[in-house]
């Protein structure tokens, strides 16, 4: 599959096992930026015990607000074999987490779906997650059929111009959407253990963007009428400006109470029943993460 490259929707077509690079600055190799214990996650997936999370460098997208551009943007990170990378599974599972979280995965399917038998074969039983931006070829997402307990993908964007705009990423809408529902006829609705963490299922993140509320509502409206009733959502406020962000007219701000309130009145409005809404208040400079490649 990587000899002529078509994991995600940019269908690059690059070499990259002869070392060529697309869109994603990706070749053959696995780049790691971050392992971490993440306690900041939706509530069934940290719980208590936090999330194991393994954050992938570089990027399909070019998130102009990205708050991790240093490892989406700019792929800081470390090489790291796929055994290595089995090892890494298995080293979270020893630290008691709930689940391994792969954060921005998709350049790199086919080499975690072979660390994923490895780490099988030597251990591993705790819940996988593919946390995603969405931007992904369904046909991708069907070899991951198997392999992955929990779905974890952004619904960013209803209007291809703000796609392009602000991720340089057309048809975003489209592509998610399909990909979406490839995730959901694989794992179906969210299961949780008698603790309340999540087992299986699909979760749909959608970010608040300030100065673009009917982006939100039409996302929330696709939800409710094209998904099976019950979906979880979850919605999230932390955005601030950052990275190239801070230089855009409508995106140089937080959201602001009267935004939240309006997407807060709407869930209900529509009858969204699942999920989660993040609190405006706690949502000062969204999570960050440290950037430590000694642990990697």
């Amino acid at each position: 599959m990587l000899e002529k490259c078509n994991v995600c929707p940019r269908n690059c077509k690059v070499n990259r096992l002869k070392g060529e690079i697309g869109f994603c600055k990706c070749d053959d190799k696995i780049k790691l930026a971050l392992v971490s214990i993440h306690k900041f996650e939706e509530p069934c997936i940290s719980g208590k015990n936090g999330s194991g999370t393994i954050f992938f460098s570089n990027c399909n997208l070019r998130c102009i607000y990205c708050q991790n551009y240093e490892i989406s943007q700019e792929g800081v990170g470390k090489e790291v074999s796929i055994q290595r990378l089995a090892e890494i599974f298995i080293e979270q599972q020893n630290r008691n987490v709930n689940n391994i979280n792969l954060v921005t995965p998709t350049m790199y399917i086919y080499q975690i779906i072979e660390a994923i038998k490895i780490a099988k074969e030597n251990g591993l039983k705790i819940p996988i997650i593919y946390n995603s931006n969405g931007y992904e070829n369904i046909e991708t997402i069907k070899a991951l059929d198997g392999y992955i307990d929990v779905y974890l993908p952004d619904l960013k964007y209803f209007y291809d111009e703000i796609a392009i705009k602000y991720s340089s990423a057309p048809n975003y809408f489209d592509i998610a959407t399909k990909a979406i529902q490839e995730m959901y006829r694989q794992v179906g609705k969210v299961e949780l253990d008698q603790n309340g963490i999540i087992k299986k299922g699909v979760i749909i993140r959608h970010l608040i963007l300030p100065n673009h509320i009917q982006n939100s509502k039409n996302i929330l409206k696709w939800i409710k009428d094209d998904m099976p009733n019950g979906v979880f959502v979850s919605i999230m406020a932390q955005y601030f400006p950052t990275y190239k962000a801070k230089e855009d007219n409508f995106l140089n701000r937080k959201v602001s109470r009267k935004e939240y309130n309006e997407i807060q009145n709407y869930i209900y409005k529509i009858g969204l029943e699942n999920g989660y809404i993040q609190d405006l208040e706690d949502c000062e400079e969204g999570y960050v993460p440290n950037f430590n490649l000694e642990n990697v």
